[in-house]
């Protein structure tokens, strides 16, 4: 406390009626915000009258003759400008005359000097005298050495005088205690221009809003008649398998990585910045706040978590060699509907069956509403290493924008410790209201030049979709030193498309230590190919503490097929605690052919949950026949808003008869996109309808039904059978061009129904030639009545030989009557080919 720069912040000069220049110094005290900052009003002032030579003088002269209220403001003065020795004499003179503000600064030049007990003496006489500013540091010297009691009754002195700092310093206590009411203090300073009082405020009433968001949507699943086909709030609703048929574990399967989370989704809490910096009034105090600061207790959401996965060659995912991208939803709680690489109950024949899903890393957004900045978040609600392959350079960074992935990315709700307005509402509108009120106190902070509050200002901008003025608070945030906001301003201009401009911004945020700055930057290396730089960047944010680096890096290798290091890494992060890494590495060692190793790696995923974990123990049970443990992960994860996980279960219950529920369940995968789910929900309501007639001439068309409107969103979304049924459909309407249109996207994407039944409309029309063309691609896929056709056509002109041949083949394809009738076709056809 010896340097003039940190007196002058203090606050501590109490306010004299005799002079102008001692109420000026005093107006200090009032000017001060949460950080100390003087006033540009009252430093002018002082500047103005105290500092100047002549009002030195004239209070020297006035002292020298015995004014007291002189010689307390001369002693201010010589304070101020660090003349300890000369400031002495006149304090003490002045507060034998009995001037509080003397008392009270003569404390203040004692401590300074190191005599901590003396200057508490002289606190404690100017603060019975009616001294705010001394009551306010007295507390704090209670406080200092641990006397909690007595550093309240003194805090609570200096707040209800008015005291903003006072005000603080007492809700900081209330709260590091767990007691009611110290939302209020904090309103007190807030209220008095307080900025970390604001900020902290802001932070309390978002937390608030969260449990009342959460306990709300506790209380809507527990009544009845809630809607069943909306996944639980704050999970993803929305994972789309990657497409291609199903099937068991492919082998060299494709992998996934979504790019860094933004910087509310950190997996760890920043230091707490300085005392200095949030209560100048008590500058000398050198605890480290960690134990007090409500930011390392309370790990609840601040704003953002809405995911972000961008394409290949993006920042935020890279795809390695074989890899396939895959974008996710943008959220925190994000929740956000999260990419996932899997496949289940895929098209055609291999429905019931599912590829596994792994770990994709997690691209976090700040949406204002979810996991915060400051708080810790669970390493990875990343999803989606299709067949355990990682994708090259796909990065993670909890989510929020974090969605932060207090995670694993979690979703972990934080607790407000207040009891003041706005404590306790429920519904949206109380929600609503809390987050109205929460980004009003961020915005005051932040306009004072609180940095982590332009930051969460940004973030909660850019959730309402204002770019603008969230990425000029993200800049102020960033040019004060703020990491997290070089880093979120980096997405923002990454989005606009400004990736020279965001790599700026990520490296200046990775060199202050920025672990999710380090993974966007190797993520952007790794999507260009340069991989020995994004090697070198994950490396950083793993040094940086962040579980995701360590992840990145096993995706990074996983990629290059370095399965060794792989593992060696998807380990590290697993025993970290990352539950996607853990599903990485389970998936790692199924491949190696390790079935028992890979299960516990699941299990313990699954039950951080990880939901490709859950899935993926579904699919690893199924193996086994075990349909009753399959079926039990299946829900787990289709409860958390697993497409392919909804289909599987769907699917089981169609196959034990539970219509009612399969069509639940199927409903819930179709709505996320899944096409296989919408055509099997499409067939479940065929098999209700009565079949159609012909259509009667002078009637209208009649509209679509709801299951034809299924069967052409499969169809749309390139499921062949579905193609096929829309094109019957069409053919039954009389619409024999929009069938022929849906028999031939079938037929060239390999349907072999859908080539006969293409076909058979061109024989019609007499185009025999390119329907034989159909016909022979069908039956070389197996279709028996495209052989039998071809035979028929071959014997017509006269082709014994190669209609026998056609006939054998009908013959081995069958159905059964295709195969009576190719036979005694075949026999005719030999009887003539000897006759």
């Amino acid at each position: 406390m010896g340097d003039r720069a940190t007196l002058l912040e203090t606050g501590r000069f109490e306010r004299q009626h005799a002079e102008g220049a001692a109420e000026a110094i005093d107006h200090a005290d009032d000017a001060t915000d949460g950080t100390g900052g003087w006033n540009a009003a009252a430093m002018d002032s002082a500047e103005a009258f105290a500092d100047t030579v002549e009002t030195e003088a004239r209070h020297r002269r006035a002292a020298e003759e015995g004014d007291t209220a002189s010689m307390s403001v001369l002693g201010a003065m010589l304070l101020r400008r660090g003349d300890l020795d000369g400031a002495e004499p006149h304090l003490r003179a002045a507060t034998a005359d009995g001037d509080r503000a003397a008392a009270n600064n003569l404390g203040v030049l004692l401590h300074q000097r190191g005599y901590p007990d003396e200057a508490a003496g002289w606190w404690r006489v100017a603060a019975v005298a009616g001294s705010a500013a001394a009551a306010h540091a007295l507390g704090r010297h209670h406080r200092e050495r641990g006397d909690e009691p007595a550093a309240e009754y003194w805090l609570r002195q200096s707040a209800e005088q008015g005291h903003a700092l006072g005000a603080y310093a007492l809700a900081d206590l209330m709260e590091h205690r767990g007691d009611a009411g110290a939302e209020r203090w904090l309103r007190v300073a807030a209220e008095q221009g307080h900025r970390e009082a604001a900020y902290r405020l802001a932070r309390a009433l978002e937390r608030q809003a969260a449990e009342s968001e959460r306990l709300h949507d506790c209380l809507s699943a527990e009544l009845p008649g809630r809607r069943l086909d909306a996944p639980p709030a704050g999970h993803a609703t929305g994972r789309t398998p990657a497409g291609g048929p199903s099937g068991s574990l492919p082998s060299g399967g494709r992998a996934e990585g979504h790019g860094p989370r933004r910087p509310e989704d950190r997996a760890t809490a920043l230091p707490a910045e300085s005392s200095a910096a949030e209560d100048l009034d008590a500058h000398w105090w050198t605890e480290d706040r960690a134990s007090h600061d409500p930011e390392r207790r309370d790990m609840g959401p601040a704003p953002g978590d809405r995911a972000r996965a961008g394409a290949a060659g993006s920042p935020d995912r890279t795809t390695g060699p074989g890899a396939q991208g895959r974008a996710g939803r943008l959220g925190a709680d994000g929740r956000d509907a999260d990419a996932v690489a899997g496949l289940g109950g895929g098209h055609g024949s291999g429905a019931g069956r599912a590829a596994w899903a792994g770990a994709e890393g997690r691209a976090g957004r700040p949406d204002g509403g979810g996991r915060g900045f400051d708080d810790v978040a669970e390493p990875g609600r990343a999803q989606g290493l299709g067949a355990g392959r990682a994708a090259g350079g796909g990065a993670e960074g909890r989510s929020s924008r974090g969605q932060s992935q207090s995670q694993t990315h979690g979703r972990a709700q934080g607790r407000g410790h207040g009891t003041g307005p706005g404590a306790g509402i429920g519904g949206v509108a109380g929600v609503r209201e809390l987050r109205d009120s929460a980004e009003q106190w961020y915005r005051q902070a932040a306009a004072r030049g609180h940095r982590r509050a332009a930051l969460h200002l940004g973030a909660i901008l850019e959730k309402r979709g204002e770019l603008k003025e969230a990425g000029r608070w993200y800049l102020t945030s960033a040019k004060d030193g703020e990491p997290r906001a070089a880093c979120a301003l980096g997405f923002l201009l990454r989005d606009a498309g400004d990736e020279d401009s965001a790599a700026v911004w990520w490296l200046r945020a990775a060199q202050d230590g920025d672990g999710n700055a380090a993974n966007a930057l190797g993520a952007l290396h790794a999507a260009r190919g340069e991989y020995q730089t994004a090697e070198r960047w994950y490396r950083a944010a793993t040094d940086a503490g962040d579980v995701n680096g360590a992840y990145n890096l096993g995706l990074l290798f996983a990629a290059q097929a370095r399965t060794a290091q792989a593992e060696q890494w998807y380990r590290r992060a697993a025993y970290a605690g990352h539950r996607e890494a853990a599903n990485a590495l389970a998936i790692l060692l199924l491949q190696a052919g390790d079935p028992h190793g890979a299960e516990p790696w699941f299990s313990k995923a699954a039950e951080a949950g990880s939901v490709d974990a859950a899935f993926n123990l579904g699919i690893l049970y199924a193996g086994r026949d075990d349909d009753r443990t399959a079926l039990r992960w299946y829900e787990r994860a289709a409860a958390a808003g697993h497409t392919e996980a909804a289909l599987q279960v769907g699917i089981a219950r169609l196959r034990d008869g539970d219509e009612q529920e399969a069509e639940r369940h199927l409903r819930v995968a179709a709505g996320s996109g899944s096409a296989e789910a919408a055509f099997r929900l499409a067939t479940v309501l065929d098999a209700r309808q009565p079949p159609p007639g012909p259509p009667a001439l002078g009637r209208p068309q009649a509209p679509k039904t709801e299951c034809e409107e299924w069967y052409e969103r499969a169809a749309e979304q390139g499921h062949r059978r579905a193609q096929v049924r829309v094109g019957m459909l069409a053919a039954s309407r009389g619409d024999v061009t929009e069938a022929a249109r849906w028999y031939r996207e079938a037929a060239e994407a390999g349907s072999r129904n859908g080539a006969f039944n293409l076909g058979l409309l061109l024989a019609r029309d007499g185009n025999e030639r390119e329907a034989a063309l159909w016909w022979t691609r069908a039956a070389r896929a197996g279709h028996g009545r495209a052989a039998l056709r071809l035979a028929l056509l071959a014997a017509r002109r006269g082709e014994l030989a190669e209609g026998r041949r056609w006939c054998t083949r009908a013959v081995e394809l069958g159905p059964a009557e295709v195969a009576e009738r190719a036979a005694r076709l075949s026999e005719a056809l030999h009887q003539e080919l000897t006759a």
